[in-house]
């Protein structure tokens, strides 16, 4: 089972990546807390806490670390209702490009 641990372990490994998304995209994590990605840092920055984002992805940490690490289809995820976006769908998006 995954935590916020893991899932910010995993976005700090990818962090170079993370600024061609160029937005600030929040993700929250269904009661484990909110991490804030700042893709306009190159690299990205990855902090704990809530903040103005273009986007807000919810997921639970588990759903959350399987997009990261390419093992479920971020598409799939919000199709069933495992992810939810609010705020820039485009900048959602370019996010979940770079896992796939």
């Amino acid at each position: 089972m995954a935590a916020i641990d893991d899932v910010e372990m995993r976005l700090q490994e990818v962090a170079e990546r993370l600024s061609a998304i160029g937005a600030k995209v929040k993700l929250d994590l269904s009661g484990e807390g909110m991490l804030l990605v700042d893709g306009t840092r190159s690299p990205a920055t990855i902090s704990r806490g809530d903040g103005d984002a273009d986007c807000t992805i919810a997921a639970d940490p588990d759903m959350m670390a399987q997009i990261i690490d390419g093992s479920v289809n971020p598409m799939f995820a919000y199709m069933s209702g495992k992810l939810k976006v609010d705020g820039s769908v485009a900048v959602a998006q370019r996010l979940t490009e770079l896992f796939t």
